[in-house]
């Protein structure tokens, strides 16, 4: 039986560049190297395309910060995706989980792992998101949206609505609508790369200049006092939850270093929550990735509200980590689901998937 000839596509542009190489050599690692033909390929942070040239029984995981080596440039990009039987993009963050590279897949009529343009761009920019969730009935946190066009910003109201504001006045708005202190995120980043929190007006001055370096769409939300947990979904038509896992971070909220670099954050699968919080979580889980017409893949996070109880969704990662630390492939472990069945079960998925 002929082997399926699988393309996996990690590094990118991004500044989720190096977690990204972690991911992919993960999923090299554990892909059945009996049933597939793996072509190993590596964008660079300038945009330009390799083969990891490594034999594959000798490609290991590497840590964040090692970069790839063996590489031989790829002369022509659209006869190699051509060639394959199926594309795993993991790449996170701009470029890759924004629906930039599922475009090309889609104009190469190539099947491909994950989530299409539309539930891809939607999940990666965090206001669209939201609009979307209000619309599910989804809760949330409360926010505020602000654009930035040159040196000037736009209060954007419910309506859509731009309205002009100066730095005061966005601290008018903020302090009228959310309170300190407030999350100050680009609304298109990943991995917490740009996100702040603010405790006070000098500090909301200073981390919206620095979320504007991101991107030009800044969201400020309120900040949740409670606890993070998260939940895998899996599928196309008919979708699955996980069980649910909980985030204990080392510093004040889950940062980039938190994640990556200090040995301290945690996670506990599954949460210890009761059977009623863990029942809403999934349904809410399964429910936005359905409203974003997502398939294949994503990781829903949510807060549980200490005061209330109340499970509020915080987004959707359509190209979640696939690190040995990573929680989507820890969460569906938990399930049953092997690694390596896990990467078995989206490959069938991206060959099933419709248009």
């Amino acid at each position: 039986m002929r082997k399926r000839k699988i393309a996996v596509i990690f590094g990118g542009m991004s500044t989720e560049h190096d977690v990204s190489i972690v991911s992919g050599t993960s999923v090299i690692q554990n892909l059945k190297k009996e049933k597939y033909e793996i072509i190993p390929v590596y964008i660079s942070k300038e945009g330009e395309w390799f083969i990891y040239k490594k034999p594959i029984d000798q490609i290991k995981v590497l840590t964040v910060g090692e970069q790839i080596q063996e590489k031989e440039k790829i002369e022509n990009v659209i006869d190699l995706l051509k060639e394959v039987d199926v594309i795993f993009p993991v790449l996170h963050g701009l470029y890759g989980e924004d629906g930039s590279i599922q475009g090309l897949f889609e104009l190469l009529h190539q099947k491909y792992v994950g989530c299409n343009i539309l539930s891809s761009s939607v999940c990666m920019d965090k206001v669209y998101a939201k609009v979307i969730f209000e619309k599910s009935g989804i809760p949330q946190a409360k926010y505020v949206y602000l654009r930035k066009k040159a040196k000037n910003y736009y209060y954007i109201k419910e309506d859509f609505e731009e309205v002009p504001v100066s730095v005061e006045e966005i601290q008018k708005v903020v302090e009228e609508k959310l309170g300190y202190p407030v999350f100050i995120k680009p609304s298109n980043s990943g991995s917490s790369v740009g996100i702040n929190k603010a405790h006070n007006a000098e500090e909301l001055q200073q981390f919206v200049s620095y979320a504007a370096q991101f991107d030009s769409k800044i969201l400020i939300e309120q900040n949740i006092e409670g606890r993070e947990v998260e939940c895998a979904v899996l599928g196309n038509e008919e979708v699955k939850a996980s069980c649910v896992g909980e985030i204990l971070p080392a510093e004040e909220f889950y940062t980039f270093d938190a994640k990556y670099k200090n040995a301290e954050s945690r996670v506990m699968i599954p949460a210890s929550i009761t059977e009623e919080e863990s029942n809403t979580i999934r349904n809410f889980a399964k429910k936005a990735f359905q409203a974003v017409d997502g398939s294949g893949l994503a990781r829903v996070d949510f807060f549980i509200e200490k005061s209330s109880g109340k499970v509020m969704i915080n987004e959707i990662n359509t190209l979640p980590g696939f690190t040995q630390i990573s929680m989507y492939p820890k969460l569906w472990e938990a399930c049953g689901l092997s690694y390596t069945d896990l990467l078995d079960n989206l490959i069938d998925l991206a060959v099933t998937k419709q248009k």
